[in-house]
């Protein structure tokens, strides 16, 4: 655990909160990855590359209005440094109209029996006494991303010498949106036609910043870590539409 930067009063409510079980997610996140149907609405999985965390320090945030811009903090706990898949669950909620439920990375072929959210260390503790249900983070674009520390100092130097070569610029519409344009052609299942998410490997490195559709888009959007039955952090899991309440329509 990664706690160096965090107050002792920090870390003393983070452990009360986690006795109390205010920290623990009610749905099983691995279920519902499993499942073919949830609320009458048909479900697929959609694989979507691998992410490379160098270093096991992770960050999720807003690829294109956080990723270069903010000072990104990495989540108090970490994983084994490595390359992994990362998949999204997606339903049908009308015929052809597909959102994006969840995102995940998997760590280890354990089965989670155990999922805490997931927290860097700064946030208002009180929020979650106050009875509110998670903590996530904000998406501005529409778009979710799940990268190493390394990733993010990468890309902001990929976003600086882009922006230096283009002063009048916007790298979403100059540069992205082609890009989810061209893999939506090429990897049109649950996608509409300007492309819903890509894995973008940042120039001259074996990095990638995994840009995912967010449900149903701005918003604020909770991070989980599962646990195996050894303790062992095997999943990290985005949820961007509530699993355990069926969605107005």
């Amino acid at each position: 655990m990664n706690t160096s930067h965090i107050t002792k009063e920090w870390i003393d409510t983070f452990n009360r909160l986690g006795s109390e079980g205010k920290l623990k997610a009610t749905t099983d996140y691995d279920a519902i990855f499993n499942l073919d149907e949830l609320f009458g609405k048909k479900l697929y999985t959609l694989p979507i590359g691998h992410v490379v965390f160098p270093t096991g320090h992770i960050v999720v945030c807003d690829p294109l209005t956080h990723l270069a811009a903010v000072d990104n903090k990495s989540y108090i706990r970490t994983v084994e440094p490595g390359t992994y898949p990362i998949e999204t669950k997606v339903a049908e909620l009308d015929t052809d109209y597909y959102r994006y439920v969840l995102t995940r990375v998997v760590f280890k072929d354990t089965k989670p029996v155990q999922y805490e959210l997931a927290l860097k260390g700064h946030e208002d503790l009180s929020e979650l006494d106050d009875g509110e249900s998670y903590i996530g983070f904000p998406v501005d674009a529409g778009l979710a991303t799940i990268v190493d520390k390394v990733t993010v100092d990468a890309y902001k130097e990929f976003d600086r010498q882009w922006y230096e070569n283009n002063p009048d610029g916007n790298i979403y519409d100059d540069y992205f949106d082609e890009l989810f344009k061209l893999n939506a052609l090429a990897n049109p299942k649950f996608q509409r036609s300007g492309g819903d998410w890509i894995n973008f490997n940042i120039p001259d490195t074996n990095l990638y910043v995994p840009m995912v559709q967010s449900g149903f888009g701005d918003g604020l959007y909770p991070v989980y870590w599962a646990f195996d039955e050894e303790g062992d952090i095997c999943q990290i899991i985005i949820e961007f539409i509530s699993c355990s309440d069926e969605p107005e329509e």
